[in-house]
């Protein structure tokens, strides 16, 4: 087999193991500005995830003397819980 029917094969094989579900293997979940960390861990675990990352990143508004920061963004990345017979 030459290099790219190799490749190809290997593509092939990966998408048809990923296309298994309908859900990614990676979801990033905002915690919103009611929410608590805990209510967001419990809505990804009720989709499915769990939480592999947790990142906070600043919000800035931009005004006439310059860039102001109004908040944090508080972001959880999850990676797909396998069900029992995806293992």
């Amino acid at each position: 087999m030459r290099e790219y029917e190799i490749r190809d094969w290997y593509l092939s094989k990966k998408r048809k193991s990923n296309n298994q579900t309908d859900q990614p293997l990676k979801k990033k979940f905002v915690v919103g500005e009611a929410e608590t960390i805990a209510q967001c861990l419990d809505r990804m675990k009720s989709e499915g995830y769990t939480p592999i990352r947790r990142s906070e990143q600043p919000l800035f508004r931009e005004t006439p003397e310059g860039p102001e920061c109004i908040g944090r963004e508080c972001v959880m990345e999850g990676r797909k819980i396998p069900s029992k017979g995806e293992q």
